[in-house]
């Protein structure tokens, strides 16, 4: 079906996922890569409980959400499920403790006390957070995310915080349809990787949305954020972490 019809139904989605699933493949393919080694986080913001529900029954047991209030109110509403919860967005101080309470993964870290707010109170919940550093790789000011010259001094400062478990990069491609200039951005987050692996984790590589998910997964990406390809369109004042 069409990304701009939205999918309700139980068949509706897996035909989609199906689709994208297959894309993810060629991508891989052509590069020489394993695509086993591409993860694929549905973005859900927008979609609400009844379809998330169908979609968790298509077999989609990753919902990303970008904003956390949203996804609290689902976390509540479908603790009944086997949910990974991945926070995609950026995070404002005051919404901290949601995240500490209820989140898996973290992929928009950018601040040092945003690192320190979440490592507090995840200490005293006794738990921790997968989490990834955003880096702002355009230089667009709409984005958020960390200078590339930021990225070393940041993980120093943020090295005591033991509670997150720093995993790797995310960014956000330019806004074009310069696929070079869409390419060069995810390959500088891959150098990004490469220059820090030792302070990185797995050295995950999230980058690529619905509308540039294969040129990102040619350039390394090991996570892929895609939501209009697998649910449809979304309103129009939706975000864009995809």
């Amino acid at each position: 079906m069409s990304e701009s019809a939205v999918a309700t139904t139980l068949e509706e989605i897996q035909e989609n996922l199906y689709a994208v699933q297959g894309r993810i493949n060629a991508a891989a393919n052509r590069v020489g890569r394993d695509p086993r080694d591409v993860r694929l986080i549905p973005v859900t913001k927008t979609v609400a409980e009844q379809r998330l529900r169908t979609a968790y029954q298509a077999g989609i047991h990753t919902f990303g959400e970008n904003k956390v209030q949203e996804a609290h109110q689902k976390y509540q509403a479908m603790n009944d499920l086997e949910i990974t919860w991945c926070i995609i967005g950026p995070l404002q101080s005051n919404k901290t403790r949601d995240v500490a309470e209820f989140a898996d993964e973290f992929h928009a870290l950018d601040r040092v006390k945003i690192a320190r707010r979440l490592h507090d109170q995840l200490t005293e919940a006794g738990r921790d957070l997968a989490v990834l550093i955003q880096v702002n790789t355009s230089g667009e000011t709409t984005k958020s995310g960390l200078d590339p010259a930021e990225l070393g001094p940041f993980v120093d400062q943020i090295q005591d915080f033991t509670a997150l478990r720093v995993n790797g990069l995310m960014t956000i491609a330019e806004n074009s349809d310069d696929e070079d200039a869409i390419r060069n951005n995810f390959r500088q987050l891959r150098a990004l990787r490469d220059e820090h692996r030792d302070q990185l984790g797995a050295g995950d590589l999230s980058m690529g949305m619905s509308a540039d998910f294969e040129i990102a997964i040619e350039e390394g990406a090991t996570m892929v954020r895609i939501g209009s390809a697998i649910f449809g369109a979304r309103p129009p004042h939706g975000s864009a972490q995809d």
